[in-house]
């Protein structure tokens, strides 16, 4: 893939939230799996985990019971697919190091690898959405994991129900003001 082709990729990539009914083969994501765990991570320490929740029943749980109030979301009840984006830390590398550099690199390698699994995604027309408002404790009981396991975000994934528009160029910031040459 070219630089070209990369950039229409990434512009194309939208937030999902129709879903069509159709199942997602385990190879699709696979192929999203496989491309998130190429992601580059901090001493390569990997921190990420994906939990594929494509039972039904767990799914529904997790939309009806998992996701926050205030913010109605019934399109994730249609999404075939819920995947649970966790961490699993190392003491050196996610605990001592963040004390010196005030980073959270745990956080840093879940969002790169979350975005790799997305593009990926989007690379097989699948589509997705990114989902920040949940009860992590509610969800940690649904799919009962361990409370080691750090909840950090959740992705909808399937087909989506018809064409995603691409959100008009006027409505995004310009390099200049997000970026400064020095």
């Amino acid at each position: 893939m070219d630089s070209k082709s990369f950039l229409e990729l990434v512009k194309r990539r939208r937030s999902c939230r129709d879903y069509s009914e159709a199942p997602v083969p385990d190879e699709l994501i696979g192929n999203c799996l496989e491309a998130a765990r190429l992601a580059p991570s901090a001493c390569n320490k990997q921190p990420w985990r994906f939990i594929v929740v494509k039972d039904c029943v767990l799914r529904g749980r997790i939309c009806s019971e998992g996701l926050l109030p205030g913010i109605p979301m019934p399109w994730t009840q249609k999404a075939p697919v819920i995947v649970v984006l966790g961490a699993e830390t190392s003491i050196v590398t996610h605990t001592i190091a963040p004390l010196i550099s005030k980073v959270q690199y745990h956080l840093v390698d879940i969002g790169i690898a979350g975005e790799h699994f997305v593009l990926a995604a989007e690379a097989q027309d699948l589509g997705t959405c990114w989902i920040g408002w949940f009860n992590e404790k509610k969800i940690r009981r649904i799919l009962n994991l361990p409370r080691s396991f750090q909840i950090l975000s959740l992705i909808s994934l399937g087909y989506p129900a018809s064409p995603l528009e691409l959100v008009q160029d006027s409505s995004r910031m310009k390099i200049e003001e997000i970026a400064k040459f020095l």
